[in-house]
C-alpha cells in the first residue's frame, strides 16, 4: 500500500507542477487584466492543492499533514481575495477593455 502512495503522490505533484507551470505561461502570454487574474488563481490553486496532496501521500506524518492543511487553508481563503482586489483596482484605474465584460455591475458606482 506504500508504493501505491507513494506513485499516486509523485503523479499528483507532476501534476500539480504542471498546472503551476501553466499559470506562470498564462501570465505572459494572455494580453488582458482580466485574462491574467484567471491564469494567475484558478489553475495555480488547483496546482498548489495537487502538489500538497501529493506531499501528504509522501510524507504521511502527523505535524506534516497539519501544516499542509493550514497551508491549503490560507492558499483557498488568499488566493480569491487577491483576485478580487486585482480585478477591482484594474477596473477603477481603468485597465479593463468594458466592451468584452458580458455585465458590468460596477458601471453605475
Amino acid at each position: 500500500m506504500s508504493a501505491v502512495a507513494d506513485w499516486v503522490g509523485g503523479v499528483l505533484l507532476l501534476v500539480g507542477a504542471v498546472l503551476a507551470l501553466v499559470a506562470g505561461i498564462g501570465l505572459v502570454c494572455f494580453p488582458d487584466v482580466l485574462d491574467r487574474m484567471h491564469a494567475a488563481t484558478k489553475p495555480q490553486v488547483l496546482g498548489v492543492l495537487l502538489l500538497l496532496a501529493g506531499l501528504a501521500l509522501r510524507l504521511r506524518t502527523p505535524s506534516d499533514l497539519g501544516m499542509l492543511v493550514l497551508v491549503a487553508i490560507f492558499q483557498l481563503s488568499t488566493a480569491p481575495v487577491a483576485a478580487q482586489m486585482i480585478g477591482r483596482a484594474a477596473y477603477r484605474s481603468g485597465r479593463v477593455d468594458r466592451t468584452l465584460l458580458d455585465a458590468d455591475e460596477l458601471a453605475g458606482r
